[in-house]
């Protein structure tokens, strides 16, 4: 007969896909070390709890496979529970827990205190802004709304997510004091839709009023935005970008087509005029600021013609960061209607093609940053290099500046001014200005 073990049990928590599913299970490392409970991040653990993605078809996949993966360790005896939440849990549960029933529960984006339960441990109200930090010490993603309002045609979110809800201000400012408190230097801005902050709560759009909160925390120098759509953008949040130094020239608005009956099937609410008067306004208001963009080809419908449209805006625009998907065909989406018309190869092709182009463009500008001084901060060591970022540049998708760790030192996690001598199309080299 075997006998139970009196050991103590250890969470592992897993996250996969993007930065919003980051800050949730850093929330839950939160509430579970408030409860006594010994967790980890992506180590071993004789439970596992895995916060998955599900929003388009690659990431779906990776998601099954990690269950699957850790379903085996249950089966082999090497994990105890296996637990999943998230996204992909969230969309489609009925069918997981049919197909793959050995895991233990399931629990969708909003069922946090079931979760807990389920972990033995008390999901505490009073927990503003306690998380455990995954991301290098010097910066932190603050999650500012959760869900989404747009109905764009391709997009799962709002089932996944729900409508928009805003945090308010106080609670976002209580928890940035906390991670300033902690070491924090940089807070990055996510929400599924930075644009629409404020509405519900404060029936405004109210961005600009939420950095000018973020601005006086002291111990934060940057302050980042992700994910803010174009429509209705509140332009006041230029003028605090452009007068307050904190705020770093940078931002990350998800285009995804310049063509106008494209954008129309979208539905995305804005056309070609709009998008291009929207970014004139963004480099006239704020001179040098660096524009990450994200686009889909190959969605229903797209011909030849919108391809082509699209690549001599891209050329044109010059954005300083872009990303390209491939149109992913989604249930449950009004596109899920329409004929997914264009074959993956061509899909592909197309991407490819987007990429050809923003490299050339990334090459170029990194070119004229050669023999400039920077403002870095330094997220870690590799090698023989110190990596740092930009305020122009985000971590993970964006430009890396490498500093030769045997010519200078600096501490993780500090901020250095550094020349830039050299430079490649996604990356640049620099070495730091000593202060005389």
């Amino acid at each position: 007969m075997r006998t139970k073990t009196l050991k103590k049990n250890k969470i592992n928590v897993i996250t996969l896909g993007c930065s919003k599913n980051v800050y949730d299970s850093e929330v839950l490392m939160g509430q579970l070390k408030a409860n006594n409970k010994e967790v980890v991040h992506e180590e071993e653990g004789n439970i596992v709890v895995i916060n998955t993605c599900g929003f388009i078809a690659n990431a779906k996949e990776e998601s099954i496979n990690t269950i699957l993966e850790y379903v085996q360790k249950k089966e082999e005896g090497t994990v105890d529970k296996v637990f999943v939440t998230g996204c992909l849990s969230e969309r489609y549960k009925p069918d997981l827990q049919k197909e793959i029933p050995s895991v233990d529960q399931y629990f969708g984006t909003t069922e946090l205190p079931g979760l807990l339960k389920a972990l033995e441990a008390d999901y505490k109200h009073e927990l503003i802004g306690e998380r455990l930090t995954t991301t290098p010490k010097n910066y932190a993603y603050l999650k500012i709304a959760e869900g989404c309002d747009r109905p764009c045609s391709f997009c799962a979110i709002p089932i996944m997510r729900g409508k928009h809800k805003s945090t308010p201000i106080e609670n976002l400012v209580i928890e940035s004091e906390k991670l300033a408190a902690n070491g924090v230097k940089e807070l990055i801005l996510i929400a599924q839709d930075l644009t629409y902050y404020g509405l519900d709560i404060y029936k405004k759009r109210n961005l600009a009023e939420l950095l000018k909160e973020l601005i006086k925390v002291e111990g934060i120098e940057w302050i980042r935005l992700h994910y803010a759509f174009p429509t209705g953008f509140p332009l006041d949040v230029l003028e605090v970008m452009s007068n307050e130094s904190k705020v770093c020239n940078y931002i990350d608005i998800p285009l995804q087509h310049i063509s106008d009956s494209v954008l129309k099937s979208m539905k995305r609410g804005f056309g070609k005029e709009k998008i291009n008067g929207l970014l004139k306004d963004f480099r006239e208001r704020v001179p040098g600021m660096a524009i990450r963009t994200t686009l889909i080809v190959g969605y229903p419908g797209e011909t030849e013609e919108n391809f082509q449209e699209l690549k001599q805006w891209v050329t044109d625009m010059r954005f300083d960061r872009l990303g390209c998907f491939t149109y992913s065909h989604e249930e449950n989406t009004t596109a899920y209607l329409l004929d997914d018309d264009v074959p993956e190869e061509v899909k592909m092709q197309r991407a490819n093609e987007i990429m050809e182009i923003q490299s050339q463009v990334s090459w170029e500008l990194n070119q004229e940053k050669i023999g400039k001084e920077f403002k870095v901060v330094i997220d870690r060591k590799e090698g023989s290099y110190f990596v740092g970022r930009t305020q122009f540049d985000s971590p993970d998708v964006d430009n890396e500046v490498l500093i030769n760790a045997e010519k200078d030192y600096i501490r993780t996690g500090d901020f250095a001014t550094v020349k830039i001598t050299a430079a490649e199309d996604f990356d640049l080299y620099a070495e730091v200005i000593v202060e005389k």
